[in-house]
């Protein structure tokens, strides 16, 4: 019976002063202040902010060029062609608008936590959740992003084979000088070359006649009308390929490129429940990050569900001076989720649920909770 006693004796002193070590802290031994000039950053401190989200957006535009043949005014009534491009022209449509957020510090929030004994918080498991960042986050190694642009932009000859066998015309003309001979004049002929370039409508009845004779040929060596070689699938192909080059002559040629534009908006109070706008947007001269550019704007709206309200009853928010003062708190945020919907007009543009964490509510952990109890 007295070892028992003087077991369980040994056991309470152990855990006596192990509890000692943690419990016996003072509210003076922690604390946790604003980072400022005034506060002085001490070994063994700990920095960390508060999270701040930041609205990604990516924009796909899709831009078209169409540019004229050289002889647009004469696909009527030599290749039988209607309705081709007779003008250059450039329009731009929007594809896509993708919005992602992104978890940035707070440059306005950012605490240090100060200790002069032995020190336990759940740090750790705040910044597991997201609640609390720390002041080298991961996150900003994430975005980066490429400028460059899809499909082609035909930065070479548009129209390189205008369909002619020959652009300039040689003539020989007979043409006479006076030679004085003794007491008379004389005239001596002598040859003259002149060249003269073909017009317009001349090209064009070229090129229109290689083209029929493209479509015959494709004919014959399709229905077997033909013994010339080869008449494989290569043969083909080139036929298809000469053929678009001398309708494109008539009709015009047109090609789209792919843009992405890439920007980020941090949302504050004073956007809540208010209409912003994003940048403009114009078919004819395509996106402008200002929104008093050309074009339409297209404008997001941000509405907060005020989930985070309930926390008034639960625990008090820090707002006023007093709570800011205390040094024995441990501060995070907690982020509110809020409905956002970019639009183009009438159109709907773009619509998601967010956490943003500046709508949320920032409130302090008890003391014990920090202290390590």
């Amino acid at each position: 019976m007295n070892r028992q006693i003087f077991i369980l004796l040994t056991l309470l002193t152990l855990v006596t002063a192990g509890c000692s070590v943690f419990t016996g802290k003072s509210a003076d031994d922690t604390k946790v202040l604003p980072l400022g000039d005034s506060v002085p950053l001490t070994d063994g401190s700990l920095v960390y902010a508060l999270p701040l989200t930041v609205l990604e957006f990516e924009i796909i535009a899709v831009k078209r060029t169409e540019v004229p043949g050289p002889f647009a005014a004469h696909a009527g009534d030599m290749i039988g062609l209607d309705r081709v491009i007779t003008a250059e022209n450039e329009s731009w449509s929007l594809t896509d608008v993708r919005l992602n957020t992104v978890e940035e510090l707070d440059p306005s929030k950012f605490y240090i936590i100060q200790g002069t004994t032995l020190m336990q918080t759940n740090m750790l498991a705040l910044r597991k959740s997201g609640l609390v960042l720390d002041i080298n986050p991961e996150v900003y190694g994430r975005t980066a992003h490429s400028g460059l642009t899809d499909g082609s932009d035909y930065s070479g000859l548009l129209f390189p084979d205008r369909g002619a066998y020959e652009y300039v015309s040689t003539r020989t003309d007979t043409a006479y000088r006076v030679v004085k001979a003794d007491t008379a004049f004389i005239r001596v002929p002598y040859l003259v070359q002149r060249k003269k370039g073909m017009t317009l409508e001349e090209e064009a009845r070229e090129a229109a006649d290689r083209l029929m004779e493209l479509r015959e040929g494709r004919h014959m060596i399709l229905t077997g009308e033909t013994n010339i070689f080869p008449q494989d699938g290569a043969a083909i192909d080139e036929i298809n390929r000469l053929e678009r080059e001398y309708t494109a002559l008539f009709a015009g040629k047109s090609w789209t490129e792919t843009k992405h534009f890439r920007f980020w908006v941090t949302p504050d109070l004073a956007m809540a429940g208010k209409k912003t706008v994003l940048f403009s947007f114009s078919e004819t001269m395509g996106l402008t990050e200002s929104p008093e550019g050309p074009g339409r704007p297209v404008v997001m709206e941000i509405v907060p569900s005020g989930k985070t309200r309930e926390l008034n009853l639960v625990v008090r928010p820090v707002t006023s001076q007093k709570d800011l003062a205390l040094t024995d708190r441990l501060y995070y945020r907690v982020p509110d989720v809020a409905e956002i919907t970019v639009t183009l007009g009438d159109e709907k543009l773009c619509t998601a649920r967010k956490l943003i964490y500046q709508f949320g509510n920032t409130v302090a952990l008890p003391a014990n909770f920090i202290i390590g109890r």
